[in-house]
């Protein structure tokens, strides 16, 4: 694999293989050395053109553990701020000679357009409302620690779907592991192809909540909103926020899954996000691990061999 741009790049056999390498690595961040050499003398840099906490520290943490060098970049004090295009930034980091690119844009399309500019292997960290993969697949890993399987599973996935990247990663992702997925917004915040998905559509949280594996929330994005699709927040929690009521009815053992950062008391309230079957922060944990299996099958010299350099 020399890019990973979108979850079509690995398909099911794919996921089922990062999954793989993330159980392997999950074990050596438990270590009290968290550390392997997999990936001494490689360097990851970070593009990160908007702003991300838990994407880009799992990504320093995932390619630190892996005993990679990282190479930071921030915008804010950057030569962007001069009026540098992406290309000449691109072109002035890879002279440095990274092995990898972590991109994050507000532009769709953008890492696939690095992937013109370098001879670095490209990871797509979120590219406008395109895609997330790398979150997609840390949430397949994280159903399929919780649940087993994400195979046969009933997925909700609520909120802003059509300014969501994690929206279209995990429709793709979930559905291509033989999940079933059931969309559930205000028409105003569904995609206008979203016939075309591989989904149920419905606008009432309450007709399929007592009949689902996972509730996924989705953050109203006002940042790329640009007109009124609400009438107020009060209205959209009011109709499809997973309240403490509506809460209580999902079947004993259903997860509650929130790619972050969560507008608490909006798309989910504050109590539901601290009962046990909320998986927040294990998405989280679990994100370092995944992240740590793309940078290894994207750089390792033989990604055929056991993570420690034995043969697996």
């Amino acid at each position: 694999m020399k890019h990973l741009l979108s979850i079509n790049d690995l398909g099911a056999d794919g996921i089922n293989e990062v999954c793989r390498l993330a159980d392997l690595f999950t074990e050596v961040s438990q270590r009290p050395i968290p550390k392997v050499p997999a990936l001494r003398g490689k360097t990851v840099a970070m593009l990160f053109y908007e702003d991300s906490t838990r994407t880009r520290l799992s990504f320093e943490v995932a390619a630190r553990r892996l005993s990679a060098d990282v190479m930071g970049f921030s915008v804010s004090s950057s030569s962007v701020n001069k009026g540098e295009s992406v290309r000449d930034t691109v072109n002035t980091i890879s002279a440095m000679g990274p092995d990898a690119l972590v991109v994050r844009h507000r532009s769709a399309g953008v890492p696939h357009q690095v992937t013109g500019w370098t001879s670095a292997g490209v990871i797509n960290a979120g590219d406008g409302w395109h895609e997330h993969p790398t979150q997609a697949l840390l949430d397949c890993y994280t159903i399929r620690d919780r649940l087993g399987s994400v195979a046969g599973r009933r997925i909700v996935i609520l909120g802003d779907i059509k300014h969501s990247r994690v929206a279209r990663s995990c429709v793709m992702a979930f559905t291509s592991l033989g999940a079933k997925v059931t969309l559930v917004a205000p028409p105003t915040l569904l995609p206008p192809a979203v016939d075309s998905w591989p989904v149920d559509v419905s606008f009432s949280l309450d007709a399929v909540l007592s009949d689902c594996d996972v509730v996924y929330g989705l953050r109203v994005q006002h940042e790329r909103q640009a007109e009124a699709l609400l009438p107020s927040l009060r209205e959209y929690t009011a109709q499809w926020g997973l309240t403490v009521d509506r809460a209580a009815r999902l079947p004993v053992g259903a997860l509650v899954m929130h790619p972050g950062p969560v507008n608490r008391g909006v798309e989910i309230a504050p109590e539901v996000l601290d009962q046990p079957n909320a998986t927040l922060n294990e998405q989280v944990r679990h994100g370092v691990a995944v992240r740590m299996a793309v940078l290894y099958l994207l750089l390792a010299a033989d990604p055929d061999l056991h993570p420690e350099g034995e043969a697996s």
